[in-house]
């Protein structure tokens, strides 16, 4: 089987994964990984299907015809999986929420060559006052010939310049 990656938006309403899930199903597809969320009245998400066959056309033409229910699709074959010996990591970060902190943060990892895999962030405030704290939580793809020392010491520098709390954990 090929396998298509999607990226889905659309205004939140009940029933819309159902409607998703109902056109890949009825061209033989088959839903294999997503993820989807909600954010200021919109649903989007990214989700891997596997596709029958050697012509994902027809799958295609049905997952481009939801655009009539207002839902949007982008489509992409599926790309490389990281390559092996890359090493997990899980990295935290709260502080004062100003601009540019992932900026700044992804900066200083693509410098190294780590591999953003997943990013969720939040705007929430302090448990004691009202200041409005900036929370992440990413998984990192870390290459082989970076060690986690090297990592961590360059992310205290950025984090003791962006005055935030940063902790690098290793997964899995």
């Amino acid at each position: 089987m090929n396998h298509l990656v999607l990226t889905i938006i659309a205004e939140d309403q009940p029933g819309l994964v159902g409607r998703i899930a109902d056109c890949i199903a009825g061209q033989g597809g088959n839903w294999l990984e997503s993820r989807m969320s909600r954010m200021a009245g919109q649903f989007a998400g990214i989700l891997r299907v596997a596709v029958p066959g050697d012509d994902p056309a027809p799958l295609v033409a049905a997952l481009e015809g939801l655009s009539g229910q207002g839902i949007r699709v982008l489509l992409a074959p599926s790309g490389n999986e990281p390559q092996s010996g890359w090493q997990a990591i899980g990295l935290r970060l709260v502080g004062n929420d100003r601009p540019g902190i992932v900026r700044d943060i992804s900066r200083v990892l693509a410098e190294q060559g780590v591999n953003v895999e997943s990013l969720d962030t939040d705007v929430l405030p302090a448990p004691m006052s009202s200041e409005l704290l900036f929370h992440a939580e990413a998984r990192l793809a870390v290459p082989p010939q970076l060690s986690l020392e090297q990592l961590q010491a360059r992310l205290e520098t950025l984090a003791d310049d962006l005055m935030v709390e940063l902790e690098l954990q290793p997964t899995e």
